[in-house]
């Protein structure tokens, strides 16, 4: 990441000072400064963690473990793991009303939607979902 500066001269030489984000948001105009802002509290808002989701749709741990058929300590396990299976991760947000999507990225293309990926399994005759293998 490059570091823009400020020269200050002094009576050897030029000291390079670094400029930091709010030595530069501070000069903005205020219609500017606010864009800034806004724009920041929404790529804030785009990262969140299972917690934080949950959270923001106003759901308990209670309601979310009910619709998951768990227990509340479960949904608790859920949202501190940071190694899922995609099937966990997507019948954790199907269960808060949500729908998974995997989006792949490089930077050379443009974003792709994965699909097949931990599709909903059919259910056979003995009423139980074929076991996944983890990972």
């Amino acid at each position: 990441m490059e570091i823009k500066t400020e020269g200050i001269k002094t009576e050897e030489r030029e000291v390079k000072m670094p400029r930091n984000v709010n030595d530069i948001i501070r000069k903005l105009g205020p219609t500017q400064r606010r864009r800034v802002e806004n724009r920041a509290d929404q790529l804030i808002a785009e990262e969140m963690t299972l917690q934080q989701l949950r959270q923001a749709c106003k759901l308990t741990q209670q309601k979310v473990a009910k619709s998951l058929r768990i227990g509340q300590e479960g949904v608790s396990k859920i949202e501190k793991r940071s190694d899922l299976l995609i099937s966990t991760l997507r019948d954790y947000v199907e269960a808060m009303g949500g729908q998974l999507s995997l989006i792949v990225e490089f930077p050379d293309r443009v974003p792709v939607i994965l699909s097949g990926i931990a599709e909903i399994a059919p259910i056979s005759k003995s009423g139980h979902k074929p076991v996944r293998a983890a990972g």
